[in-house]
């Protein structure tokens, strides 16, 4: 049975993803369809990764709009999906950074990954 929902699967899945963390800052770079297709780029630090690796894997990704927290949950194989750039890398201890959200001004920062 596993193999069937494989092979259908197996086409929309994309080859391309860069590899995402929790801690990273990315710009997600999302089409809206309208009359004249547009790109929307949402800039902000992912909070968590979920559900594998598969075509239902999610990444939360989380950006401060004025005094508001906006959190917006990306399908990773969507077609809607351009494409996703990473901007720093964050040093995490965790993989799921929910505590984030209670965090408000320098307390709500994350320290950088030294580059090897």
């Amino acid at each position: 049975m596993a193999e069937k929902t494989e092979k259908i699967i197996q086409p929309f899945l994309k080859k391309d993803l860069v590899d995402v963390q929790p801690g990273n800052t990315v710009k997600v770079y999302q089409k809206i369809p309208g009359e004249k297709e547009r790109i929307q780029v949402f800039e902000g630090v992912v909070l968590a990764r979920k559900h594998g690796k598969g075509i239902s894997s999610t990444l939360t990704v989380r950006k401060m709009v004025g005094d508001v927290g906006v959190e917006k949950i990306f399908p990773l194989h969507s077609p809607n999906i351009e494409k996703i750039e990473v901007l720093e890398r964050g040093k995490v201890r965790r993989a799921k950074l929910y505590y984030l959200r209670e965090r408000v001004g320098k307390k709500a920062r994350l320290k950088r990954k030294k580059d090897k």
